[in-house]
């Protein structure tokens, strides 16, 4: 979106980070709700409508099973936790 600005990864090489956000239920839900909300969020992130939307604003659709958004979950976890120890981080 800014031609004369280089991206991050361009300035510092290997340097890696994105923002995510997705839809969560309380533990305990019942499986028959989860697979009918995962059905209806992918149907509005597969509006074409959406998908503009969201590229103007420079955003990815990314849609997938609730299998699939656990495990991204488990992977960002991972991952941040290895850069948080490493970095020593400490809760205040």
């Amino acid at each position: 979106m800014l031609p004369d600005i280089p991206t991050l990864s361009e300035f510092l090489p290997g340097y890696e980070a994105s923002f995510w956000g997705g839809f969560g239920a309380p533990k305990n839900t019942p499986v028959h709700i989860v697979n009918k909300l995962n059905s209806e969020i992918n149907a509005a992130l597969a509006d074409p409508k959406m998908k503009a939307r969201l590229a103007e604003l420079g955003g990815t659709v990314l849609h997938g099973s609730p299998a699939e958004f656990g495990k991204h979950i488990a992977a960002e976890t991972e991952k941040w936790a290895k850069v948080i120890r490493f970095a020593g981080i400490k809760p205040e």
